[in-house]
């Protein structure tokens, strides 16, 4: 798998930066776990990531395992949903020298991570 889909790009990273969200945001995570151990090295990760999330202000909203695909043809494994008081607290917690992030991309096969914003209509 491409470390496309393992790491925000730089530019992805500047996008949500310029983004005129004013509020919190949902971060949707779809996971893919790696074929040997990577539910449980995601579990690790999710432990070292848990101050992180703390130190931001976020909180986790919705964990799913996914038991089955209704329409499209990806499978995921795990759903997250992950809320941020803002994008600016979201990416001062990725940008932090410390965040556990090859962790977690050790973790994945594949994933998405989309940023959300409540819809106004």
């Amino acid at each position: 798998m491409s470390d496309t889909y393992l790491h925000p790009a730089p530019e992805q990273l500047a996008a949500i930066q310029q983004l005129n969200v004013d509020g919190p945001i949902v971060m949707l995570n779809l996971l893919r776990f790696a074929p040997s151990g990577g539910a449980e090295q995601y579990a690790r990760y999710a432990a070292a990531a848990n101050p992180y999330l703390e130190r931001s202000g976020a909180r986790l909203t919705y964990l799913g395992n996914v038991t089955a695909t209704v329409i499209g043809g990806e499978h995921w494994d795990r759903v997250i949903l992950v809320e941020y008081p803002s994008t600016q607290a979201f990416l001062d917690m990725v940008g932090d020298p410390g965040y556990p992030s090859e962790i977690r991309a050790g973790a994945l096969f594949d994933s998405r991570l989309y940023c959300t914003q409540p819809a106004t209509s």
